[in-house]
């Protein structure tokens, strides 16, 4: 049985990678790989899994998790497998009121606002597929009315919890991932490892501000440590910490 689940997950990943790497030649997806080398812990169920380096991580260590939907087995697996407490971030009011619904475990802290590179509050624009709980914070990504939801900086988050430093800071968030990682950047955060989910492939963001992203944060000492097969989730470590 684990044999048969080896092959499927192998033969899926080459799947993924032909795709990307077709993508990559048509100027539609970058072909980067990693960069530096560590220990890696995939947690989370397909289609919301993650790749972590677990190296440092402990039941002390500051968990940052923005954009949860409706799947928050990457957040549970991380306090069952490391001990650790996530911080979990979501304004979108669905999955609120999901997240109010849910038997969460004891670590689980969930905050009903949203990351961004200001503090107030933010147009989200609603899925295509209303069958989907993703918003967006990119007004053309969208058709139909928005809604107004509270955001906050990064900068601004770690202030009012009383954080310092933040140890693992996960960001699937739908396009605003760009500008949160400049702000981050702008102002110094302590931040050592940033899972994050670029959206190049959507037309009005396009690959070359994704590849800005990831020269900016080589420059500031992350390292991109994995790349799913997809080419859209990565992973960066800070190699000085």
């Amino acid at each position: 049985m684990l044999k048969e689940f080896t092959n499927q997950t192998t033969w899926r990943s080459s799947y993924h990678s032909l795709k990307r790497m077709a993508r990559a030649l048509q100027g539609r997806d970058l072909w980067q790989g990693v960069q530096t080398q560590c220990q890696q812990l995939w947690l989370g169920n397909e289609g919301a899994r993650w790749c972590i380096c677990p190296e440092g991580l402990s039941a002390a260590s500051t968990i940052y998790s923005c954009g949860v939907g409706k799947d928050i087995s990457f957040d549970v697996d991380l306090i069952r497998r490391l001990g650790v407490s996530v911080h979990a971030f979501d304004p979108t009011p669905e999955c609120v009121a999901w997240i109010h619904k849910q038997a969460l475990p004891p670590g689980f802290i969930f905050h009903d606002y949203g990351i961004a590179d200001f503090d107030g509050h933010s147009q989200f624009m609603p899925p295509e597929n209303p069958e989907h709980v993703s918003h967006t914070i990119l007004q053309s990504a969208s058709r139909g009315p928005g809604i107004e939801v509270p955001v906050h900086r990064l900068k601004t988050i770690m202030s009012t919890l009383g954080h310092e430093q933040v140890d693992l800071l996960k960001m699937d968030v739908e396009g605003a991932e760009y500008s949160v990682l400049a702000d981050l950047l702008h102002c110094g955060l302590a931040v050592k490892q940033i899972l994050v989910e670029f959206h190049h492939r959507w037309p009005e963001v396009g690959v070359r501000k994704t590849q800005r992203a990831i020269v900016a944060l080589n420059r500031a000492g992350y390292k991109i440590f994995y790349v799913s097969p997809g080419g859209e989730e990565y992973s960066f470590q800070r190699t000085d910490c």
